[in-house]
């Protein structure tokens, strides 16, 4: 008699599961397409969030950091130009831009090639920990967006681990990881990507310019 009882009450919550998720569903068809009552109402129903991942229906990202690194050379920890957009409400609303002294302080041909800099321009830059209490509070409570976030954000750990910074686990998402999804033939370089969002990148390779070309795309795509 016990085995049964258990038995029924396991089939009971999940016959109460289903029936939650198909009045949220219900409830989504009434919603339309506005953003942010759906945001809102998810808020409301959690059981919403299910129907949407089933639906695979897309809330776009209106609030965001953009963020791009150069580096000096191929240590990670050698970043030495930083560039962030941010974007709320599906705007942009500050921008930040600034040379880093790296670590280790040397340049390599490649990345001197790639990004233009050498280590006379960033000589008398300031370290990390500097640049990024300026950068800090423009981007709280906010997530982070590259493209190719296995680059920057392998980055942002490694300077954060070597100057024995707390790492607060920033979000992070990927337009380029995105945009191979949206598109997946061809190439996904970030020049190609911003044109195929109707964005003119100019200055490739320059922190802020490809930040911005980032923040462009994530609004078209995530």
């Amino acid at each position: 008699m016990a085995k049964r009882t258990e038995r029924n009450d396991v089939m009971s919550c999940h016959v109460s599961q289903q029936s939650k998720e198909r009045a949220a569903q219900d409830n989504l068809k009434k919603l339309g397409d506005d953003n942010c009552i759906r945001k809102f109402f998810v808020t409301l129903h959690p059981h919403l969030t299910t129907v949407l991942s089933q639906q695979k229906i897309k809330i776009k990202m209106k609030d965001f950091a953009a963020i791009d690194f150069e580096t000096a050379n191929f240590e990670r920890t050698s970043v030495c130009a930083v560039g962030v957009v941010v974007v709320r409400d599906g705007r942009k609303v500050d921008s930040f831009y600034s040379l880093i002294h790296p670590e280790p302080n040397y340049y390599n041909y490649r990345c001197s090639s790639v990004n233009g800099l050498c280590r006379e321009d960033t000589e008398e830059a300031p370290v990390f920990p500097d640049v990024w209490r300026q950068i800090e509070p423009k981007i709280e409570g906010l997530p982070l967006v590259a493209h190719n976030k296995a680059f920057d954000e392998n980055c942002l750990k490694a300077v954060f681990r070597m100057y024995q910074m707390d790492y607060p686990d920033y979000p992070f998402y990927c337009t380029l990881i995105r945009s191979r999804q949206v598109w997946p033939a061809g190439h996904h370089n970030l020049d190609i990507i911003a044109e195929r969002c109707g964005y003119d990148l100019k200055n490739h390779h320059h922190a802020l310019a490809d930040a911005e070309a980032c923040a462009a795309i994530a609004l078209k795509i995530l």
